[in-house]
C-alpha cells in the first residue's frame, strides 16, 4: 500500500499545503488559503490575539484551519503517515499549543516577572496524537523544524537551505518578501541574519483592492505610451496579459488576453507604485490625480493610504538590508548576488524591486526561487536526514543575528524611510544622513542585473489534481447578542466588512469572519456599541454553545 505525506507552509498571510505520494515522490495536489485563520494581517496580531483570547483559542483555530486543508487536498488521511510544516516561530508554535509570551516580550525581566519558561523549540518528531484535534491518524508522524531565535525560524532556515547560497560561497544577499521578511546576508563564511515585520503590504493584504497570489490578481504592470498593461495570474498562476489601462481614470483601451483581474497582490502594488512615480502620477507621498485615487479598472483602485501601507513595507526591507551590512562591514553596492523568494519574491519585477530599493543598487544577478518553505517542507516529507541540516545550521545562525527591533541603525535607517515614503523627503537629503550616521551610502541602481527565474510560478509543481483555493479558511462564529437594538453601528464600524448582524432574531445575532477580523488590537466594534453589548472575547470561547453550533 502505498503511504502518503502532507507538506505544509503555515504563513503569516496564509497556508499552502501540497500532499505527496512517498514512493513515487509524485505530487498528488494542492491547497492554498487567501487568508490566515487568526484575526490580524500580521504576526503581532496573532501574538496579540492569543495573548488576550488565550493561546489555546490560537490553537484551536489553526488547528481547524489545518484540517480544512487536510479535507481540501482530497487524500486518503488514513494512508498518510508524515505531515511536516514549515514557518516562523510564532506559527509553528500556536500550531504546537506552547507557550508564546517569550516570542512577545524580549525582555529578561519581564518574562521573569511572568514566570515565562521558555520553549527550546528545537526540530522535532511527534506523533499527530500529541496535537489535539489534528485529523490524521495517531501514529502519523508531525516533522516540525527548529527555530534560530525569538523571530528567525524554520521559514528563514528554508530560505538559506533552498536557495544553496551557502554552497556557492560569494558574498549574497537572500530574502523572504513577505508580512515578515526575513533576510539573510552571506559574507566571508559568516551568516548574518535578521527580520523585519515588513507588514502585510507585501502579501496584497491592507491594501483597499489587495489580494493574495491567486487566479485573477494583478501581480505587475507594464509602460505601455500613456498606459499600463496589467499582469494577471490565470487559472494555473502563470502570469498573462490583462487589459490595457490608463491608471489615472480606469479607462480601458484593450481587453487583453481575456484575464480578468479581481485585486491587487503584492507584488502588483510595488509595481504601481514604481509605475506611477516615474509616470508622475506619484509624487511622495501623494497620487496626483482628481481623485487621489490610481484605478486598475472601474473597481479596482490604490489609494494614497495603500501608498503609505507599501512605503512603509519597502522602507522596512530596505532598512533590513542596510542594517545587515553594517553589521557584516560591507555596503550595499558589495552584494552582487541576490535571492528573492516567497510568492513575492516570485511574481515581482526583480529590476522594478531593485529601482524601489528591495534589491541592492549593485546587483548582478538576482535569483527568483519560489516559496522555500514549502519546499523545505516537502524535503523533509522525502528525507528525515533534512532536519539534522536544518538544526546544524540554526546552531550556526544564533551568532551572528541581528534583532532589528533592538538595532540602532536599524531605528535610525527606518526613521528616514518613513520620512522619504511618507514625508517626502529627498533622497539625497536621505543620503546625506545615512553618510553622517556613518551607514552604508544607498547608491543609484547600476545596470539591469541578469534576473534568472528559477521557477514559473511561487509553487512550480501543482500536482496532477491541480490546485485548490480556500476562501473561506476562517470559521464564522454565530453569537446571541443580549441587549443588542441591531443599530449595527458595529457593522457600520468594522474595517474589515467581518461582521453581519441578523436583526430579524429576538434577541439579535451576531456573525464574525474570524479570518476577517482585524484583531484584538482593532475593537471598533465594541466601542461603536452604544448599549456596550458588544463582547468580542464571545466569538472565540471554547465553551460558548454559539462557537461549537452556527446559529441558523
Amino acid at each position: 500500500m502505498s503511504q502518503l505525506a502532507i507538506a505544509m507552509d503555515i504563513g503569516t498571510s496564509g497556508l499552502r499545503a501540497q500532499a505527496v505520494d512517498l514512493s513515487s515522490r509524485e505530487i498528488i495536489s494542492t491547497v492554498i488559503t487567501t487568508r490566515h485563520p487568526l484575526p490580524g494581517a500580521n504576526v503581532i496580531d496573532h501574538i496579540h490575539f492569543a495573548l488576550e483570547m488565550g493561546g489555546e483559542a490560537a490553537n484551536r483555530i489553526i488547528i481547524q484551519a489545518v484540517n480544512r486543508i487536510i479535507q481540501e487536498l482530497h487524500l486518503n488521511t488514513e494512508k498518510v503517515v508524515r505531515l511536516a510544516v514549515c514557518g516562523n516561530p510564532v506559527q509553528l508554535s500556536l500550531l504546537q499549543g506552547i507557550e508564546i509570551r517569550d516570542l512577545a516580550f524580549a525582555g529578561r525581566r519581564k518574562l521573569k516577572s511572568l514566570g515565562v519558561v521558555s520553549p527550546k523549540r528545537e526540530a522535532v518528531i511527534t506523533a499527530a496524537r500529541n496535537i489535539p484535534g489534528l485529523s490524521l491518524p495517531a501514529e502519523c508522524d508531525v516533522i516540525i523544524p527548529p527555530s534560530v531565535c525569538h523571530e528567525i525560524g524554520a521559514d528563514a532556515l528554508a530560505m538559506i537551505i533552498q536557495t544553496g547560497m551557502l554552497e556557492k560561497g560569494e558574498t549574497s544577499l537572500a530574502t523572504d518578501y513577505g508580512t515578515n521578511a526575513e533576510m539573510a546576508l552571506l559574507h566571508q563564511g559568516r551568516v548574518f541574519t535578521g527580520s523585519t515585520a515588513a507588514g502585510p503590504a507585501l502579501e496584497g493584504q491592507q491594501i483597499s483592492c489587495g489580494i493574495l497570489a491567486v487566479p485573477g490578481a494583478v501581480s505587475d504592470l507594464n509602460s505601455d505610451i500613456s498606459c499600463q498593461r496589467l499582469i494577471v495570474l490565470d487559472s494555473e498562476m502563470i502570469p498573462a496579459e490583462g487589459p490595457l489601462v490608463n491608471i489615472s481614470d480606469g479607462s480601458v483601451v484593450d481587453a487583453g488576453s481575456g484575464v480578468r483581474p479581481i485585486g491587487i497582490t503584492g507584488t502588483g502594488t510595488l509595481a504601481i507604485v514604481l509605475q506611477a512615480m516615474e509616470s508622475g502620477l506619484i509624487l511622495l507621498p501623494c497620487i496626483r490625480t482628481i481623485d487621489s485615487r490610481l484605478h486598475l479598472t472601474d473597481d479596482i483602485f490604490f489609494t494614497e493610504d495603500d501608498l503609505i501601507e507599501a512605503g512603509k513595507a519597502i522602507g522596512s526591507v530596505r532598512a533590513g538590508h542596510i542594517t545587515l551590512c553594517r553589521e557584516a562591514g560591507i555596503g550595499l553596492e558589495d552584494i552582487r548576488t541576490v535571492y528573492m523568494s516567497g510568492a513575492s519574491g516570485t511574481y515581482v519585477d526583480a529590476a522594478k524591486a531593485q529601482k524601489l530599493g528591495m534589491v541592492p543598487p549593485r546587483a548582478k544577478t538576482v535569483f527568483q526561487v519560489g516559496n522555500t518553505s514549502l519546499a523545505m517542507a516537502r524535503d523533509l516529507v522525502f528525507d528525515l536526514k533534512k532536519l539534522d541540516v536544518m538544526s546544524s545550521l540554526a546552531d550556526k545562525l544564533r551568532q551572528h543575528h541581528c534583532m532589528f527591533a533592538a538595532s540602532d541603525t536599524f531605528k535610525k535607517v527606518y526613521i528616514l524611510e518613513l520620512s522619504y515614503w511618507t514625508e517626502g523627503m529627498p533622497i539625497s537629503m536621505y543620503r546625506k544622513f545615512l553618510r553622517k550616521y556613518g551607514f552604508p551610502d544607498l547608491l543609484p541602481p547600476g545596470a539591469q542585473p541578469e534576473i534568472v527565474r528559477s521557477v514559473k510560478r511561487d509553487i512550480d509543481d501543482l500536482g496532477r489534481m491541480g490546485l485548490t483555493i480556500i476562501q473561506d479558511i476562517g470559521s464564522k462564529v454565530h453569537v446571541s447578542m443580549e441587549g443588542c437594538t441591531a443599530c449595527m453601528n458595529c457593522v457600520e464600524g468594522c474595517p474589515e466588512n467581518a461582521l453581519t448582524i441578523f436583526r430579524e432574531a429576538n434577541p439579535a445575532v451576531a456573525t464574525l469572519d474570524q479570518s476577517l477580523c482585524s484583531g484584538v488590537a482593532c475593537r471598533r466594534c465594541e466601542r461603536a456599541c452604544p448599549e456596550k453589548c458588544f463582547d468580542l472575547s464571545r466569538f472565540f470561547c471554547k465553551t460558548s454553545k454559539e462557537f461549537a453550533t452556527p446559529w441558523e
